[in-house]
């Protein structure tokens, strides 16, 4: 799995980071998204899925590797 957010789009809601806070936060000043893994391990698949699909603003978009 690749990960990539678009910052410009981000709403700073945090849904992301509640759901999984090994590969997301926000940042202190404004609360865009930051992105700390972009190829995540196996085991935050599943949380990284759903951050993408609970985002308000549709700004994470993810590439599934076979």
């Amino acid at each position: 799995m690749h990960i990539d957010v678009d910052r410009e789009r981000c709403c700073g809601a945090g849904m992301c980071v509640l759901s999984a806070p090994e590969v997301f936060d926000q940042h202190p000043d404004d609360g865009v998204v930051v992105l700390l893994d972009p190829a995540p391990p196996p085991e935050h698949h599943a949380a990284v899925r759903e951050a993408a699909l609970l985002c308000p603003a549709t700004a994470i978009a993810l590439t599934e590797e076979p």
